[in-house]
Formats: C-alpha cells, sequence, structure tokens
C-alpha cells in the first residue's frame, strides 16, 4: 500500500497559498483586461492598492482578501511586490507599446517578476541551500520576467 509522507502536507499547503497569490494577481489583472477594463481609472487602482494594505494589516473585505490575509500573516511576504504589480497595472492604463528592452523589461517585472518575488517567503528555501537569499530572489524574478517574455512572443506569433 502506498503511504502519504508527513511532507505531503507542507506541498498541499504551500499549493493552496501560492494559488491564494494567483488569485490575487488574476484578480488584479482583470481591472485592466477583463470585461470592465474599460471602466478602470487610476483612481480604481488607488482604491485597490489602499484595500491590498488593508489586506495587510489584517482588515479582508471578502473571503478572497481574508484568504491573502491569513498567508501574509503566516508568512514574512512583503508587501512591495504587489504594490509594484498595481503598478505595473497602472502602466498598462496609459502604454500599449515600449519603446525599449529597458521599457519591456520593467513592464515584466512589474506583471511577472513580482510573482516570483512573492512567492519566495511561502515557497522557502532549502535549510541545505547553499544559495544565498539573493540568489533565490533574483532567480524567482528572472523566472517571473522569463515569463512573461515567453507570453508576449507567444501572442506577437499568434497575431
Amino acid at each position: 500500500m502506498w503511504s502519504i509522507t508527513p511532507y505531503i502536507y507542507i506541498y498541499i499547503y504551500i499549493y493552496i497559498y501560492i494559488y491564494i497569490f494567483v488569485v490575487w494577481c488574476k484578480r488584479t489583472d482583470e481591472l485592466v483586461d477583463g470585461p470592465n477594463a474599460s471602466h478602470i481609472t487610476p483612481k480604481a487602482l488607488d482604491r485597490w492598492e489602499q484595500r491590498l494594505c488593508d489586506v495587510f494589516e489584517g482588515r479582508p473585505y471578502d473571503m478572497y482578501d481574508a484568504a491573502l490575509s491569513h498567508t501574509v500573516s503566516n508568512y514574512p511576504v512583503d508587501i512591495q511586490p504587489f504594490k509594484d504589480m498595481i503598478n505595473g497595472m497602472r502602466l498598462d492604463l496609459r502604454k500599449a507599446r515600449y519603446n525599449n528592452f529597458d521599457e519591456l523589461y520593467l513592464y515584466c517585472y512589474y506583471v511577472a517578476g513580482t510573482v516570483g518575488l512573492m512567492s519566495v517567503p511561502v515557497m522557502g528555501i532549502a535549510p541545505d541551500s547553499k544559495a544565498s537569499t539573493e540568489i533565490v530572489y533574483n532567480a524567482a524574478l528572472a523566472l517571473g520576467i522569463a515569463n512573461q517574455l515567453t507570453n508576449i512572443l507567444r501572442d506577437v506569433g499568434e497575431k
């Protein structure tokens, strides 16, 4: 008979907590790319950012916020990557084209590199890892940016 090791429960929790981040990111993206995007203003993003601050301070608005609030209260999650993602949505409201790679890279950081940075505190770093915390965060950032660049290339190829 196959037995479940105690570690499987840790991985299940990590999966759930990461999924909570995914839900928040999707909700944030839907503000500027969803069906109501034409009605979204910079003020709406300001309200979303205030709501995020409330979530980090333990004042959720709904069950999704409550799940995120629970997660950030249990892990050393920094609010800055979340705020940076909202800044990326502000860019989406103003700009559709990037003139050089530096502008594109910044956009990729805002909308995808931030996801890597959000995830590290929950996923953790193996105790026996020889990589420094800085190296792990840089790798997570690079992976997020690479994923976004890949998505952009795929979208260009489809058009």
